[in-house]
């Protein structure tokens, strides 16, 4: 059998470098959801500081603010909007990412896509399992219900960590964390509309169809018109709203919609208006009212870190995700007989691993859903969601940041050792990796 991550003539290979096309495009989203992430961060440090200075009562006074029109069952705290109707901007873009990676990008390829969907699916089921563990240890059941919290990767956040830890990574590697946390959103997304809806009224729900069907023939026809789309879109997430289903989960379906392939194709066009008011705007916002937890000090801090809840989330986030995920590569490339693109090492695969570990945006949504709002448990999946992120985050670095100072060495060996035609020294390479 041939040992995993070694080349195996004429067998599969796992996170090759994929087309040119996907490489640019791949690029390009990297450069916004890198911004997006910095300021992703900056939202947090900015809600944290608050919700724990003397001006503390302002933030949730803000926060617990109810706006909109009671008459249509729309008068919604700033911070459930912010949930609720800003994260449908950020789950549209996914939805269209997801559509066009599964009909256009190298997705299309089963077996492209076959590890980041099985990755995803082992980074989803080992944290939840950690999670349950912790909790039913701890003889805690009625904690259960944020089983889910720690299943998400935060792709804004980890992209933002690895665009500032490495230069000289493969792109096959940026590329396999992408196209991780696209799988790991629609999991997410499906987790969130089977497992968090508290009712069910199929009437709004049915009534949705109408608008939501108008605006895929608006839009399957070319319409780009954003007076005639975005009241389609608005009264589909009202009516997704009013019908118990979370609201955010008709953005992904009318993103969805929007065709990808063909004459009317038009997912360029509002992937590019969209994702800077997602990454830039509606994310960071939505950051700012999730993340400003009052711990009370260092003493409040340390009550919270011993809570089931928080260790759970913890462990899910910094041990369950990036075993779930790297476990699951490994043993596909064992039973398959695939092997590692010659330029990555296993090692590589660990640190994107433990970056899938930084989960942020949908964590904390799940545990708004899981758990009610302003609760104490609900503050302690903040607190895990936070430590955790930022414990993979700074594990990821150690080992991303080595395996980046390896390839600098392997970069600069290959100029030395290119002979006159411009071929690099095979053997010499080699050597600079440590084979």
């Amino acid at each position: 059998m041939t040992r995993p991550g070694r080349t195996a003539p004429g067998g599969l290979r796992l996170l090759g470098r994929g087309s040119w096309t996907e490489a640019q495009r791949f690029a390009a989203i990297l450069r916004k959801e890198t911004v997006g992430g910095l300021l992703l961060l900056g939202m947090t440090g900015l809600a944290l500081g608050w919700a724990n200075s003397p001006w503390s009562p302002s933030y949730h006074a803000i926060s617990g603010h109810l706006i909109g029109p009671e008459s249509l069952h729309l008068q919604l705290s700033v911070s459930a909007w912010a949930a609720d109707g800003l994260l449908a901007v950020f789950f549209f873009v996914v939805g269209v990412e997801l559509k066009r990676e599964f009909v256009a990008g190298d997705l299309r390829d089963p077996a492209r896509a076959a590890l980041p969907i099985a990755a995803a699916i082992g980074g989803m089921l080992v944290p939840a399992g950690i999670f349950i563990a912790v909790n039913l240890a701890a003889d805690r059941p009625e904690n259960l219900g944020g089983w889910a919290v720690p299943i998400a990767t935060d792709i804004a956040f980890a992209l933002a960590v690895l665009a500032v830890l490495s230069t000289h990574l493969p792109t096959a590697l940026r590329t396999f964390l992408l196209t991780l946390a696209v799988v790991d959103d629609l999991l997410a997304i499906t987790v969130i509309a089977v497992f968090y809806t508290d009712h069910l009224s199929w009437g709004p729900l049915a009534l949705a169809l109408i608008p939501g069907g108008l605006f895929g023939l608006a839009v399957q026809r070319g319409v780009r018109r954003w007076w005639i789309l975005l009241p389609l879109a608005a009264v589909t997430w009202g009516l997704v709203h009013a019908s118990g289903v979370h609201a955010t989960v008709a953005g992904v379906l009318l993103g969805f919609a929007v065709p990808v392939l063909g004459r009317h194709a038009s997912a360029d066009h509002f992937e590019h208006a969209l994702r800077p008011v997602s990454a830039g705007f509606a994310v960071p916002v939505f950051a700012f009212f999730a993340a400003g937890v009052t711990v009370g000090g260092w003493s409040g801090l340390g009550q919270s870190l011993l809570h089931p809840v928080t260790i759970g989330v913890i462990a899910g986030l910094v041990v369950g995700k990036p075993l779930g995920v790297w476990l699951t590569a490994y043993l596909l490339a064992r039973f398959t007989h695939a092997s590692l693109d010659d330029e990555l090492r296993w090692r590589d695969v660990l640190g994107v691993s433990l970056l899938a570990g930084v989960g942020f945006t949908v964590s904390l949504l799940i545990g708004e859903l899981a758990f009610d709002y302003g609760s104490m448990t609900s503050a302690d999946v903040k607190v895990g969601v936070l430590c955790g992120s930022l414990v993979a985050g700074l594990l990821a670095a150690v080992v991303l940041l080595s395996r980046n100072a390896a390839y600098r060495r392997i970069r600069r060996q290959e100029e030395l050792d290119e002979d006159a035609d411009g071929v690099p020294d095979v053997y010499e390479t080699r050597v600079a990796r440590g084979d």
